[in-house]
């Protein structure tokens, strides 16, 4: 019931949802002669303005991207990728794994396991739609990386959030003092996830993938479509960290690259 919750939450608390429902107070309001109805209509419409023609996504994103740099080790004993990558609706009707707009966590995560071949592979990811417990992503990667030739992985298939990630794959890979784990997956969302592993009492490097802001630049003029589903992501993130951290599931609020 509290993943329930919490998944609901996660959805009405979206930026794209606040605006969406300022417009349809709004209109309810207006046809009905109230007053409020015109404020609520113009904060709707001045919000899908705002993050059509301002840099607020890229404001939103860029910290939670820039948090961690790339880092380059000699000896890499183990990789984890988290899951996300993979839509399941679209997987499931077609039958084949079809990626979304975070691909960019699986082509990094092959390109490294190319680079280190010594190393223990791990994907891990089951399904966060509370709905649909009845695909998993672990199934549709292991489709995907046999096709690349990369055969030798594991796949944790429970987990339905970054918590469960860290701990179903601290439990899988008994990780050994002094090992270097690299952990793969959106920049954006490499915080809350190496706060949760380190939670896990699983110690990785955050390995950054998947930009979706530039390093310099002003980001103006992004559009509605983009605007606003950058600011979604971003807002969860952001609410993410503090819900993990009230949760006990990260041991600071903002982690870095130095626990």
């Amino acid at each position: 019931m509290l993943y329930f919750l919490g998944r609901m939450a996660d959805v009405v608390a979206r930026p794209s949802m606040l605006i969406l429902l300022c417009c349809v107070v709004g209109l309810v309001l207006t046809l009905r002669r109230h007053r409020a109805g015109r404020w609520f209509l113009i904060g709707g419409i001045g919000g899908l303005a705002a993050f059509a023609v301002l840099p607020l996504s890229t404001w939103m994103l860029r910290p939670l991207e820039q948090r961690f740099a790339v880092p380059r080790p000699e000896r890499v004993d183990g990789i984890v990728v988290l899951g996300g990558a993979i839509s399941l609706p679209r997987s499931a009707d077609r039958g084949t794994p079809e990626l979304n707009g975070m691909a960019g966590r699986m082509t990094t995560f092959a390109m490294l396991a190319r680079r280190y071949p010594q190393a223990r592979l791990l994907f891990t990811g089951g399904s966060g739609d509370p709905f649909d417990q009845g695909h998993n992503e672990a199934a549709y990667a292991r489709t995907l990386f046999d096709g690349l030739g990369i055969r030798s992985l594991r796949y944790e298939n429970r987990s339905r959030n970054t918590h469960e990630n860290a701990v179903f794959s601290a439990r899988m890979m008994q990780p050994k003092p002094g090992e270097t784990w690299l952990l793969v997956t959106s920049a954006a969302d490499l915080p809350r996830a190496v706060g949760s592993f380190r939670g896990a009492g699983f110690a990785v490097l955050g390995y950054p993938a998947d930009f979706h802001t530039l390093q310099h630049g002003s980001g103006f003029f992004p559009g509605v479509v983009t605007g606003l589903s950058e600011a979604d992501w971003a807002a969860h993130e952001w609410i993410g960290l503090v819900v993990y951290r009230l949760r006990g599931w990260t041991p600071s609020l903002f982690p870095g690259p130095i626990p």
